[in-house]
C-alpha cells in the first residue's frame, strides 16, 4: 500500500499505517498516532470511560478533526 497524501504531493512512498477513520495509507511522516480513550457498555450508550487509553493509528486531517472535536 502507498501513501495517499504522499502521492497527492507526487510522491511514491510505502504506507506504515492505515488510518482507524478513513482507512488511508500512510507514510510515517503521515501518520499520528492517538492514544483515545477507551470506554465499555453497549448499545445505545458506552456507560464508563475507563482508565486506560488505547493506541490508535490516524492520518493528518482526521487527526485534526478528532483536536476539533475536543476542544
Amino acid at each position: 500500500m502507498k501513501c495517499y497524501l504522499c502521492k497527492l504531493q507526487g510522491k511514491d512512498t510505502d504506507a506504515v499505517a492505515s488510518c482507524i477513520v478513513c482507512g488511508m495509507g500512510v507514510c510515517i511522516d503521515h501518520v499520528v498516532r492517538e492514544e483515545v480513550d477507551l470506554w465499555e457498555g453497549g448499545y445505545p450508550f458506552p456507560s464508563k470511560k475507563l482508565k486506560n487509553k488505547i493506541p490508535r493509528m490516524l492520518c493528518i486531517p482526521c487527526h485534526e478533526a478528532y483536536k476539533e472535536g475536543k476542544k
